[in-house]
């Protein structure tokens, strides 16, 4: 292991970190706020609510990112309307074209959860809310979501730190977040080993941050004490 060349390296290989942490912030936190109508819509009873959600989450869960990423980035291309939209100088761009990818990808699972979630919801709790007088949308507001919200949140936090390990495919469109920049500082010394074992201990130190990030939220939402563990 040549401890030098990791050294010398080394603020290299923290830009790529910090590509890959502002890919993956951008991408949960637009994922979420998609994902909100769409889990809500999937948890109605009525089919015709459920159904244009259905079809979005089915396709993104039932298709590989890569897949998707390369469909945005070279497919996307090949339209001539696209290509002179506003939307083309963004299209074109690796960076944006990996962020859309990495949101709709995850915006489709965590409508899921969150579904999941709205259903998990004790039916008493719902009824207590209507007794009192409140409307659908008061109840949805004020005790359904923020009860889902905490059912949710586990599973949520493992969707984060799926999608963090999902950014390295970012780098097969030239983006140089972590893994993309071990593969091109690989290509400039011809060594290998030292840069994907610096990125794989990169990765290690974000999940480890995230995890423990998550778990002092469960603890402040009193996420245990709400699920009746």
């Amino acid at each position: 292991m040549n401890w030098e060349l990791i050294y010398k390296y080394l603020p290299k290989m923290f830009e790529g970190a910090l590509l890959t942490i502002e890919l993956l912030a951008v991408a949960v936190i637009a994922g979420l706020i998609l994902a909100l109508p769409m889990g809500i819509a999937r948890a109605s009873k009525h089919w015709y609510v459920r159904a244009l959600p259905y079809g979005y989450i089915f396709f993104f869960r039932g298709t590989p990112m890569l897949v998707q990423l390369f469909l945005i980035y070279y497919g996307l291309a090949q339209f001539d309307a696209v290509r002179q939209s506003i939307f083309w100088p963004y299209l074109r761009d690796p960076y944006w074209c990996a962020v859309l990818t990495m949101t709709l990808h995850t915006a489709a699972y965590i409508a899921e959860i969150l579904r999941g979630a709205i259903q998990a919801v004790p039916p008493g709790e719902i009824e207590a809310a209507r007794a009192l007088g409140m409307s659908r949308t008061q109840a949805m507001l004020h005790i359904i979501l923020p009860r889902a919200a905490r059912i949710g949140l586990p599973a949520y936090s493992n969707e984060v730190i799926l999608m963090l390990k999902a950014s390295a495919l970012a780098s097969t469109v030239t983006l140089l977040e972590l893994t993309g920049m071990a593969r091109t500082l690989n290509a400039r010394t011809y060594v290998s080993m030292e840069f994907f074992f610096t990125a794989a201990l990169f990765y290690l130190a974000i999940t480890f941050v995230l995890i423990n990030l998550f778990k002092l939220l469960e603890r402040w939402l009193r996420v245990d004490a709400c699920q009746g563990r």
